[in-house]
C-alpha cells in the first residue's frame, strides 16, 4: 500500500475512529482531538517503516491507547480489567447509538471499550482483546458487564443542565454570532489576534491574521446558513443551521477562543459532520 492509499484509508476510517474516541472520552470535541492524535501517530509510525497486517485493528489500538492517555492526563484514571462473566444481550444499534457520551463515561474503561467496539462498531471479541491488550475472556466479560450496566443506565433520566457561561463569555460569543448574521466580517477580522489559529476540522489549518481573514469570504458568499448562539458540551459556540434542510439540529458548529477581546482560535466543524452524532448541544437566547 503506497502513501496515498494509506492516507485515503485513514480518511475513510476517521468517522469510525471518532465514534470510538468520542464515547471513550465522553466528548465529541475531545474525541476529535484524540482522533487527530491517533492519525498523527499512525502517519509517524508509517514514516518509520511500520508494517501492519490488520491496519484497522492497528489504528483502533492506537486510538484506544490515545484515549486512555487523554483520560489519565485529565483525571489519573486507570483501566480496570474485569473477569466475572455476566451474560447480557447486545442492545439494538439504534438504541446504543442514541445513548449520550456521558452515559458511556459511567462505565469502566474496559467495559466502555468492549461495548463500543462490539455493539457500535461491530468488532469481534478477539479484535476487542487485541485493541485493549487483554485476553479474549476478559474482553468477553467486560462486554457482558458493560452491556448489562449500560442497559440499566440508559433507563435512568438524563441529568441535563444548561451550561454555565460567564457574562463575559456570553457577550463575546453573542457579538460573534450577531456579526455573522449581519455579514459584518470586516469587524470580525479586526477582532482577530495577529497569531490567530483556524482549524477547519478534517480539512485544513491556517495561522496568522491575514491567512485566517480569508476564511470568512466563503461564509459571505453562502446564503443558506443560519447562525445562533448556543453551547456544545457546555462550551459557548456558534450553532450553524442549514436553511435548505431540517432546522431541528445544527448542521455544524464553531468554537471560538479568546484572549481578552481578541479572537485567538477558531475551530469550525463544517467538514466533520460525524462529530454531531448524539452530541450534547443547546440553543441559547
Amino acid at each position: 500500500m503506497d502513501t496515498d492509499e494509506f492516507e485515503d484509508l485513514l480518511k475513510a476510517l476517521r468517522p469510525r475512529l471518532h465514534r470510538y474516541c468520542a464515547r471513550m472520552t465522553g466528548s465529541a470535541v475531545n474525541g476529535e482531538d484524540v482522533v487527530q492524535d491517533t492519525l498523527v501517530k499512525a502517519l509517524h509510525a508509517r514514516a518509520l517503516g511500520a508494517e501492519v497486517d490488520n491496519i484497522e485493528g492497528w489504528l483502533f489500538r492506537i486510538a484506544h491507547n490515545a484515549s486512555l492517555d487523554f483520560l489519565r492526563h485529565r483525571s489519573g484514571k486507570t483501566v480496570i480489567a474485569l473477569t466475572e462473566d455476566v451474560e447480557a444481550a447486545p442492545m439494538p444499534e439504534a438504541d446504543i447509538v442514541a445513548i449520550s457520551f456521558q452515559t458511556f463515561m459511567r462505565l469502566p474503561e474496559l467495559q466502555r471499550c468492549a461495548v463500543i467496539l462490539k455493539d457500535v462498531l461491530g468488532h469481534s471479541v478477539e479484535e476487542i482483546a487485541g485493541v485493549a491488550a487483554c485476553s479474549p475472556a476478559a474482553a468477553k466479560s467486560a462486554l457482558q458487564r458493560g452491556r448489562a450496566a449500560l442497559r440499566q443506565l440508559a433507563q435512568e433520566p438524563e441529568d441535563i443542565r444548561l451550561p454555565l457561561i460567564s457574562h463575559s463569555d456570553r457577550q463575546k460569543i453573542t457579538t460573534y454570532v450577531d456579526l455573522f448574521r449581519s455579514g459584518d466580517f470586516d469587524t470580525i477580522r479586526a477582532m482577530l489576534a495577529e497569531d490567530v489559529k483556524l482549524e477547519l476540522v478534517n480539512r485544513l489549518r491556517l495561522e496568522g491574521h491575514d491567512k485566517v481573514g480569508v476564511y470568512f469570504t466563503r461564509y459571505g458568499q453562502e446564503t443558506k446558513w443560519r447562525f445562533f448562539l448556543g453551547a456544545i458540551e457546555g462550551r459557548p459556540a456558534m450553532l450553524v443551521f442549514d436553511s435548505t434542510g431540517s432546522m431541528e439540529r445544527p448542521a455544524h458548529f464553531v468554537l471560538v477562543g479568546w484572549s481578552q477581546s481578541r479572537i485567538t482560535e477558531i475551530r469550525d466543524f463544517l467538514f466533520a459532520p460525524y462529530v454531531l452524532e448524539t452530541i450534547d448541544w443547546v440553543r441559547l437566547g
